[in-house]
């Protein structure tokens, strides 16, 4: 009891500090394009935004689990998805530099119309949707069992706080409070670091050896991240927003950084589920962790939750706020961009009250939208309006061969977890580039 006393703490104490100091967004620049002064965002807080937002609580969560499962190599792998900052920061550069283009949907409907683009948006409203349930779930589960009427409030206090300052400031309160999250997560996952080393048979050497470098064990999701990589980012407004909002150097160097630096910070959140091996926990790996290291560690495990998944959060409402007012041009006015947020908000908790698993397998993961890999690899290249729609219907294909494991088992050459994944990856990749280019082709 105690213990769920202090987590309430951290949840409403945090929130209202954030909002407080939370600046006050006056214009649709500063709302929705973090504007402020006339000053954008430098390198340093650029880059400390785009790694909090996306080590959100369920990847974290993921990190350990992983950890547990297949020693470092299981963070390792799941630390390849950050490549999506490389391939995203220098496409988007040349996007910018060499094309000219503002945004992403500006590129795409030069480029394939707007029908296309409807078809783009409709994949990133899914992918926000399923932001907001998602990582308030992992909040809810710290706070009792799922269906308990502390596992419903919990999300539902959380959630509205977080909104609250996201409406507040807009674009510039979530890049703000991203720097603030970000010095809180470092200074904690030292402090859970400096916890696990300090156990005796816990040492450098027995972290890099816990785990086998074979497809078996790990490198099968290392090789699908590594792929999914080259489209995964475009269909995520919450990273591809921040991309336009500084100068296109500013932007190229923070996306680097935060490709390395999130990283190694995925890997670093790993090493609890390698603790968590070596001494045989079962369950969620953080949760069993901080259990054995006593209640201060749990509630410092548990305030990375929050930090982290308040982070993806206000970053969720913004993108689709930005979404819906500037990118689709629905209502270019603070009041509609706010009331823009409510409503994600308000929808995107919906499914906590339901069987959430079975939706979630249902929504577009990083398997559906490898048709994007073309689409943004080969921007340059000319080709017809067809080649989108090829692409992106194929892509989705193997996304749905994947979700109903239909996938032929003989064109699947590892074995151990996610080989499937893997190889509905490779084939899918390689079935979306010569749709592409297809039209091309046959055009000639």
């Amino acid at each position: 009891m105690e213990t769920i006393y202090w987590q309430w703490v951290l949840v409403v104490g945090s929130s209202l500090i954030l909002f407080l100091l939370s600046p006050l967004a006056k214009t649709t620049n500063s709302f929705f394009k973090a504007n402020h002064n006339k000053k954008s965002p430098n390198v340093l807080i650029l880059t400390g935004s785009l790694i909090i937002s996306w080590i959100f609580a369920k990847s974290i969560t993921n990190a350990a689990n992983l950890g547990l499962d297949f020693g470092i190599v299981g963070g390792v792998a799941y630390a390849g998805y950050y490549l999506s900052f490389t391939v995203a920061g220098l496409l988007i550069y040349k996007l910018r530099t060499k094309g000219g283009f503002t945004s992403i949907h500006q590129f795409l409907t030069s480029k394939f119309g707007k029908k296309a683009v409807a078809i783009f948006t409709i994949l990133i409203i899914i992918r926000l949707f399923n932001e907001v349930w998602s990582n308030t779930m992992v909040i809810g589960s710290y706070f009792g069992e799922s269906g308990s009427n502390s596992y419903y409030t919990s999300i539902l206090v959380f959630t509205g706080l977080t909104l609250a300052y996201a409406i507040k400031g807009g674009l510039s309160s979530s890049i703000f409070t991203d720097v603030i999250q970000m010095v809180l997560f470092s200074i904690l996952l030292i402090i859970i670091l400096y916890n696990i080393f300090s156990v005796e048979t816990v040492s450098v050497k027995t972290i890099v050896t816990s785990g086998t470098w074979s497809f078996e064990f790990g490198l099968n999701l290392f090789f699908a991240a590594i792929i999914q990589s080259f489209s995964y980012p475009f269909h995520d407004p919450v990273l591809t927003d921040r991309a336009f909002i500084s100068s296109p150097k500013v932007i190229r160097t923070s996306f680097l950084w935060a490709s390395l630096l999130g990283a190694i910070c995925i890997v670093l959140f790993s090493i609890i589920g390698v603790y968590a091996q070596s001494q045989s926990f079962k369950g969620q790996a953080a949760v069993e962790v901080g259990k054995a290291f006593g209640v201060v560690v749990l509630l410092v495990i548990n305030f990375i939750m929050i930090t982290s998944a308040a982070s993806t959060l206000d970053s969720t409402f913004s993108a689709f706020s930005k979404l819906l007012a500037i990118d689709l041009g629905f209502g270019k006015s603070l009041s509609f961009g706010r009331l823009a947020m409510v409503a994600i908000a308000v929808l995107g908790t919906i499914p906590i009250f339901f069987n959430a698993e079975i939706l979630s397998a249902t929504t577009i993961s990083g398997t559906m939208v490898i048709g994007l890999t073309p689409v943004f690899l080969f921007w340059n290249i000319k080709v017809p309006k067809l080649s989108f729609y090829l692409s992106i219907g194929c892509g989705l294909i193997f996304g749905f061969l994947l979700v109903f494991n239909s996938f032929p088992e003989a064109l699947i050459f590892t074995k151990g977890k996610y080989a499937d994944l893997l190889w509905v990856n490779v084939w899918g990749v390689l079935s979306c580039n010569i749709l592409y280019f297809v039209p091309k082709w046959i055009k000639k």
